[in-house]
């Protein structure tokens, strides 16, 4: 079987500055999925198409006949990160590592417990989505196992404000601006209440939460990183950010939004929206870095409403 990976894969890892660690992967793909395959006895039945925008992911069965889903993730995107939150989570909330043993991260690859990957919490109707979505990330909030290597809110959010606050776009200046202040006001102060070093899923959205067997929901595809809940929470804020911006009352709805989700997962929603609009800004440049116009103009326009 072929294991070329998918054009979207190739389209999507194309739109971020090239490194030569990352082309490697790209150029020696399908022998890696050969190797990973062949280590774990592996039976395969097809690659995931279109798949995702960050991974190669494979539907395979184990020699037990269980079926499964192997990941292939480029070094950048720290799949020995993915790999750490999801043997600490254990299946609570997030699909089970099915390979967490000596030596299972050797080639990057992560084999995991199959979902319904056609079914993700998106299919419901939106106030059910969010609830069922909100429940699934609360799971996830736990605190980081000891010695941890995890990267933190801060060290993250610091490597994306270094691009923001190089971003020349007259039109964008004031909002960049804007979150630029809100995460130095947000890293500044202590979240109240309890739980402001967990570990957060890092890009968690409806789309991530799937159908499952053994529970309704189980997020996938984290990429993982410690910091406050409000950071986690303030993603799910724009889901479906197209149909928020084609409705007249899109703002105060977002405004509702906010409100609401922070008072289900009991986050302050003043810091709740501080994150969103840093984390919708930060998308929106990005996207007119890479030439996405469209979705730069829905992002920079939601967080114009915050």
């Amino acid at each position: 079987m072929a294991f070329e990976p998918p054009p979207r894969l190739v389209r999507a890892l194309g739109e971020t500055p090239r490194d030569t660690a990352t082309d490697d992967w790209l150029h020696r793909l399908p022998d890696l999925v050969r190797d990973a395959v062949a280590r774990r006895d592996l039976a395969v039945e097809r690659v995931q198409v279109p798949g995702g925008r960050s991974s190669l992911v494979v539907l395979v069965r184990t020699r037990e006949d269980t079926p499964a889903v192997l990941k292939l993730v480029p070094p950048r995107s720290r799949p020995d990160s993915e790999r750490a939150a999801m043997a600490h989570w254990g299946g609570l909330g997030a699909a089970r590592l099915l390979d967490d043993g000596a030596g299972a991260e050797a080639d990057g690859a992560l084999l995991v417990e199959r979902l319904h990957r056609d079914v993700s919490v998106r299919s419901l109707p939106e106030a059910k989505s969010m609830l069922e979505a909100a429940g699934t990330l609360r799971r996830l909030w736990v605190p980081p196992p000891a010695g941890h290597r995890f990267e933190s809110v801060a060290e993250r959010t610091g490597r994306q404000a270094e691009v923001m606050a190089a971003c020349a776009d007259p039109d964008v200046r004031p909002l960049v601006t804007a979150a630029l202040a809100a995460r130095d006001e947000l890293l500044g102060s202590v979240p109240a209440g309890p739980g402001g070093g967990v570990l957060l899923h890092g890009t968690f959205r409806q789309s991530k939460v799937l159908a499952a067997e053994r529970v309704p929901w189980l997020a996938v595809g984290p990429d993982p990183v410690v910091g406050e809940p409000a950071f986690d929470l303030a993603r799910l804020v724009r889901d479906r950010v197209e149909d928020l911006i084609a409705t007249p009352s899109g703002a105060g709805v977002t405004r509702r939004r906010v409100k609401r989700l922070a008072e289900s997962l009991e986050v302050d929603a003043e810091r709740l929206r501080g994150w969103t609009l840093f984390r919708a800004v930060e998308s929106g440049v990005r996207a007119l870095r890479v030439g996405r116009a469209q979705d730069a103009e829905l992002l920079l326009e939601f967080a114009g409403w915050l």
